[in-house]
């Protein structure tokens, strides 16, 4: 079990723009908060068949170093607290439970997966302790009705599902569709989703294969797949059978359009491994800046990006958009932490994270915001798509919006 437990002595008054005037005179604190700490639970990946998202809590977990080495959060030191659940749920459950009983962190931040995260969401729900910025897009995330105490962050699975279909269907002459998807409730969203934008078209999919988490290989569903005589694919995988899908399809000559999607289309944790020729042509949805792509070299927001790599995660992959991601995803919490000012009640948490109105994070796409309100869990519904050339995704079109959907 890896377990990482941060919270640094800091220098004082520099503060990222975080330390601006708290929103409240009066200081309210629930478990995992004080005068000079925040105390923030994850699990992640860290080990078994999804471990490349690994990178993900470990560059959280610098930037909060970053964040500490400035001064904190309105004064107070992040305390980050991460746990290795191996993608399996139980262990998902056993590790979200110590956090808030024993460690008593304020709210949970970037648990990793659609299963993981459906086996605590009654249970955090329950506790009433935040569960936010869920790193899943499953669109389940998006329900305070029901689920009060749970937000997402990155574009819902059927949207993006539905963006593919329609694009299958304005660009592949007599489209003839394969699927290949993990056989769990994150592969049956984006199928779902994709269906949903197939629409009465939904026929075209001529054949559909499922993978295992603990499967070996997805090489025999490719080659069947192929067999279908299928002129479209649509490749809802993690990163590892991503790669896998992509590099055989290539060595048996099959070249459908493929379209990928986006929680797997990192080009150092999926694209490389494939091999880049194998990945040519291959289309996702993108709504972060690629760090491959030399659009950004001058951008400031990748140039800070870079400084913060090189200082506090110089293990880190800068050819791989999870470490971008996590980046990205920290500051929103971090935007959030700050504007709860001394109010770190989990009530307030919670309403500071749904009242986010246009909102420009870093190393989010021109165009795309955060957006959330007391009915609207779901606080990024646009993208663009992207083609993959040489050695990286190149962006394409215009803005596509689940908004309007």
């Amino acid at each position: 079990m890896r377990v990482h437990k941060l919270m640094l002595a800091g220098a004082g008054a520099l503060a990222i723009a975080l330390t601006a005037n708290p929103v409240s005179a009066q200081k309210k604190y629930d478990d995992g908060a004080s005068d000079t700490e925040i105390r923030i639970g994850n699990t992640n990946p860290y080990s078994g068949p999804a471990s490349a998202y690994g990178q993900i809590g470990k560059a959280i977990e610098a930037y909060f170093k970053m964040v500490n080495d400035k001064g904190g959060i309105n004064g107070r030191k992040v305390n980050f607290i991460t746990y290795d659940d191996g993608y399996a749920p139980p262990k998902t459950v056993e590790m979200v439970r110590k956090l808030v009983e024993q460690d008593q962190v304020l709210f949970i931040f970037q648990t990793l997966g659609t299963p993981s995260n459906t086996a605590i969401h009654k249970y955090m729900n329950g506790k009433k302790v935040p569960q936010l910025f869920v790193a899943t897009g499953a669109s389940v995330w998006g329900k305070p009705q029901e689920f009060p105490w749970t937000m997402g962050w990155q574009p819902d699975y059927q949207t993006e599902g539905v963006i593919y279909a329609k694009h299958i269907l304005a660009n592949v002459k007599d489209a003839k569709i394969a699927v290949l998807m993990q056989n769990d409730d994150y592969g049956r969203d984006y199928f779902n989703g994709f269906k949903k934008g197939l629409g009465k078209d939904a026929d075209k999919i001529v054949q559909v294969a499922t993978y295992e988490v603990a499967d070996p290989t997805v090489d025999s569903q490719i080659i069947a797949l192929k067999n279908s005589g299928a002129n479209a694919f649509f490749n809802i995988t993690t990163p590892k059978f991503a790669a896998q899908a992509i590099k055989k399809a290539h060595e048996i000559g099959w070249k459908p359009a493929h379209y990928l999607n986006n929680v797997s289309s990192s080009v150092g944790a999926v694209m490389k491994p494939a091999g880049f020729e194998a990945g040519q042509g291959i289309l996702t949805a993108s709504y972060i800046k690629d760090p491959t792509d030399s659009q950004w070299d001058k951008d400031a927001d990748m140039v800070a990006w870079n400084a913060f790599m090189d200082k506090y995660y110089p293990g880190g992959d800068k050819k791989s958009t999870f470490p971008a991601y996590a980046y990205a995803v920290s500051s929103t919490m971090a935007e959030v932490l700050k504007r709860a000012g001394d109010n770190l009640t989990r009530e307030n948490v919670m309403k500071q994270a749904a009242s986010l109105k246009g909102v420009e994070i870093p190393l989010l796409l021109p165009g795309i915001k955060i957006n959330t309100s007391a009915t609207d869990f779901y606080p990024i519904q646009s993208v663009r798509l992207a083609r993959f050339k040489g050695e990286t995704f190149e962006l394409f079109g215009d803005i596509l919006s689940g908004e309007s959907e």
